[in-house]
């Protein structure tokens, strides 16, 4: 019955989708519907700067619609939400992206299948009770995540664990802005705590100041944050982590006489750690 409804809100989907396709490609439709969903969820607590940004760049993209297709992409935002309520172990984007045969339009872009996906998840998360218990959460990082499916998967077992969304920290990274806005918007109405940074792994990894919870922004990069990682729990984390941070790079209070030129060392500032297979990472 699970299965069967899945399908059913694909197929409500792609019949919508359809609609919008007329004038534009299938992939300039699903490149726009992303990020008008993306800008969606993060501008309702994201309260920086980028905000009237992304604003601007909803009301550029949904102005080169006509007015009833532009009411279209909140109907897809719709089907989505319920899709995901229903049933969470599944990709809802990255099966959709693969049904439209979108993935020949950009580079061969192949996602992995939820079913594989799982089964990596639970490789990869045997030890996390003990992680989450001593750290009181526990970091994961998708340095390559595409629509996010190894996240997703990644969610749903820590959830037959009882490790809820204020015991983990979902870290993704894509170079590509579509793929990882997909992972951002399914992460975020899975209700999972984090933030999806767009830009190349390899050449510039996600770089934190002292903690998970502390991204620093590099140039060439995009860091989009969930909404549950505005929370108080996890905004509490953050200000933990920033006074350790603060403390551990501050100067001491009781400077000895300097009698040669010495450099200020940099603030402390690591990049997450990741696994030679490029797949999932605790930290």
């Amino acid at each position: 019955m699970v299965e069967r409804r899945k399908f059913e809100y694909q197929a409500d989907f792609k019949k919508l989708f359809s609609g919008l396709c007329g004038s534009k490609s299938n992939w300039q439709v699903w490149s726009d519907f992303v990020m008008l969903a993306a800008i969606s969820l993060s501008n309702v607590l994201d309260k920086s700067e980028l905000r009237e940004k992304r604003e601007q760049q909803y009301l550029s993209i949904t102005q080169s619609y006509a007015k009833q297709e532009a009411e279209k992409f909140p109907e897809l935002l719709a089907i989505m939400v319920k899709a995901l309520e229903e049933n969470p172990e599944q990709d809802f984007l990255g099966e959709l992206f693969m049904g439209l045969g979108l993935g020949s339009h950009w580079n061969g872009q192949f996602f992995t299948p939820y079913h594989i996906g799982h089964f990596m998840a639970i490789a990869s998360l045997e030890t996390v009770d003990i992680t989450a218990e001593q750290k009181g959460y526990v970091g994961i990082l998708d340095p390559c995540c595409g629509a996010g499916v190894l996240l997703i998967a990644a969610r749903n077992v820590l959830a037959s664990k009882n490790i809820g969304p204020l015991q983990a920290l979902y870290v993704a990274q894509d170079i590509d802005v579509t793929a990882a806005l997909m992972c951002y918007i399914q992460l975020s109405l899975l209700g999972c705590a984090g933030y999806v940074v767009v830009g190349n792994s390899l050449s510039n990894p996600i770089v934190c100041a002292g903690s998970g919870v502390l991204p620093v922004l590099q140039e060439g990069q995009d860091i989009w944050f969930t909404p549950m990682f505005y929370s108080e729990v996890w905004q509490g984390r953050r200000m933990v982590a920033q006074m350790d941070y603060i403390l551990r790079n501050a100067p001491a209070a009781d400077i000895p006489e300097i009698t040669e030129p010495t450099e200020t060392p940099e603030p402390e500032r690591m990049p997450l750690s990741t696994t030679d297979s490029g797949q999932l990472t605790l930290f």
